[in-house]
C-alpha cells in the first residue's frame, strides 16, 4: 500500500567531517536510529523520525537540518511567509506580533499569513470529528510530523488513532495561496508559500507530505536562519501596519497544551511533550492499559514547538513570552471582526492514507526471520547488558541485531574483545 514514509526523505543530515564519534547522539536518539562505525556516526534512514534531538545534543554541531534559504524567493513572482507561532517567542521585549510580521515584509516577502490563524479552522474541524464519535480513541493529534513518523515506525498499531487532519501550516498554505490568487491575479504556480519552521520534521514533510499527495508549501525556512536578518529589519521599522489576526488560542499552539486548550471541553484530554515521554505513553497504550483518554496532544519537543531544534531561544523563555504575547493579542483583537480561514473542511481531510512501515523485519521469509530472531536472542544473552554504547550500537539488544544483520562483529563489544584477549593470553 502506498502511503507516508514511502520516500523516506529526511531533513536531518550528518556532517561526517565535524563528527567525532562521541556517542552523545547515539545515547539520546529516541528511536535508536544512530550507529557509530569507524569513529563516525551513521543515521539509519528507516528509523529516523527527524525529531531533531541529535541536532540539539551534538556538541560538535555535526547534525543539521536541510532547509531552504531566502534565495528561493527568486523562483516566484509573489511570496508569502507562513510564520510558525513559535517564531514570536524568539524576540526579547516583543510587545506586538505585528513587529515580526512587518519585519518579514521588510526582508523580502510580499505578504504574511499567520500559521496561528489557520489553527482556528483545524481546531473547529477537530472538534467536529471528535464529537461525531467515529474516530478511534484515544485520538492522537497530527500536528507534529515527528510524532506521526514515530507512530508509523515504532507503533504501527496506533496508526488508526492518528487524527486524519493536515497540519495547521499546510492549511495556512492552502488559504494563503487561494487568497493571493484572488488578490493579485497571479497563477497558483507563480506564488511561493514559505513556512518558517522551528523544527526539522516539518521541513521533511514538504517532499513527502503527511496525508497529502502534494504539499501546498513551496519551501521551509528555519527560524534560526532568518532570525538575524529579521531581527535587524524589525529594529529599522518606521511604521507598523496592523497585520496580525491570530487569536490567543492560535498563538498558544506554539507551546505544549495549546492545542488541547483551544479544543475546550471535548472530553478527557492530555498533552505530552518530549519524545521519550511520548514513547512511554504509547507503550502503555499498546499494552492495552486502560487510560480512559479521548484525545492526546503529543509534541516531540519538550515544552512544544518553542523548543524546536531550529529555534534560537531557550524553550522555557520562549514559552513564557508566548503566554504574554497571547494575552496581549487577545486584548488587541477583542473588538475586531473575525475573518474566516479560506479553506474547506474537505481540504483539511487527509487525501492519502498514512501507513506504517515494518522497519524491523529481519527477513522476507518467515522461517528465516524466526531463525534470525533466535540468533539475536542467543547473542544478546552472551552480552554484558550494560548498554554502554562503546560497540557503536545504542544498546546490547541493538548490537545483537546489528551482528545478525551483518552491520557489526562480536569483537566490536569491548567486553567480548577483552574476553577473547584474555583467552588467547592464557593459552
Amino acid at each position: 500500500m502506498s502511503g507516508f514514509l514511502d520516500n523516506l526523505h529526511h531533513s536531518v543530515t550528518l556532517d561526517k567531517d565535524k563528527c567525532k564519534g562521541c556517542t552523545t547522539c547515539l545515547k539520546r536518539c529516541p528511536t535508536e536510529a544512530i550507529r557509530i562505525h569507524d569513529g563516525k556516526a551513521r543515521i539509519i534512514r528507516e528509523l529516523c523520525v527527524d525529531c531533531g534531538e541529535c541536532i540539539k545534543v551534538c556538541p560538535y554541531h555535526a547534525k543539521k537540518a536541510v532547509t531552504d534559504s531566502l534565495d528561493k524567493l527568486k523562483n516566484y513572482k509573489y511570496n508569502i511567509a507562513l510564520p510558525a507561532p513559535a517564531l514570536y517567542g524568539q524576540f526579547q521585549n516583543l510587545k506586538d506580533i505585528d513587529y515580526v510580521l512587518n519585519g518579514l515584509l521588510a526582508i523580502g516577502f510580499d505578504h504574511v499569513y499567520e500559521t496561528a490563524k489557520a489553527t482556528e479552522a483545524v481546531t473547529e474541524y477537530t472538534k467536529k470529528l471528535l464529537v461525531c464519535g467515529k474516530l478511534k480513541k484515544p485520538v492522537i493529534n497530527s500536528a507534529c510530523p515527528a510524532v506521526v513518523r514515530l507512530i508509523c515506525v515504532r507503533f504501527p498499531s496506533l496508526v488508526e488513532n492518528i487524527l486524519p487532519i493536515i497540519a495547521p501550516f499546510e492549511a495556512a498554505a492552502i488559504a494563503a495561496r487561494r487568497d493571493a490568487v484572488a488578490r493579485t491575479g497571479f497563477s497558483p504556480e507563480e506564488i511561493g508559500v514559505f513556512f518558517i519552521s522551528p523544527c526539522a520534521a516539518k521541513a521533511t514533510t514538504i517532499p513527502n507530505p503527511i496525508g497529502m499527495n502534494v504539499s501546498p508549501v513551496s519551501g521551509v525556512l528555519s527560524i534560526k536562519s532568518i532570525y538575524m536578518p529579521l531581527a535587524s529589519a524589525m529594529k529599522k521599522l518606521k511604521e507598523l501596519r496592523p497585520l496580525s489576526e491570530a487569536s490567543l488560542e492560535g498563538v498558544n499552539w506554539a507551546r505544549s497544551g495549546g492545542e488541547t486548550k483551544a479544543l475546550g471541553n471535548i472530553g478527557r484530554c492530555i498533552c505530552v511533550d518530549g519524545v521519550e515521554n511520548i514513547i512511554s505513553l504509547f507503550e502503555q497504550i499498546e499494552d492495552n492499559e486502560a487510560l480512559d483518554v479521548d484525545f492526546i496532544e503529543a509534541l516531540s519537543c519538550e515544552g512544544g514547538c518553542v523548543s524546536g531544534a531550529l529555534t534560537t531561544e531557550n524553550g522555557y523563555i520562549a514559552k513564557m513570552r508566548i503566554v504574554e504575547l497571547g494575552k496581549a493579542q487577545k486584548e488587541k483583537l477583542k473588538d475586531m471582526p473575525v475573518n474566516p480561514v479560506n479553506v474547506d473542511e474537505a481540504e483539511l481531510d487527509w487525501s492519502r492514507k498514512v501507513v506504517s512501515r515494518d522497519v524491523h523485519n529481519l527477513d522476507s521469509d518467515f522461517k528465516a526471520a524466526l531463525k534470525k530472531l533466535e540468533q539475536i536472542n542467543k547473542i544478546y544473552e552472551t552480552l554484558p547488558h550494560t548498554d554502554c554504547g562503546s560497540c557503536g550500537s545504542p544498546t546490547c539488544k541493538c548490537f545483537a541485531e546489528d551482528i545478525v544483520r551483518g552491520m557489526a562483529e562480536e569483537i566490536d563489544c569491548i567486553h567480548k574483545l577483552k574476553e577473547k584477549i584474555s583467552i588467547l593470553m592464557s593459552k
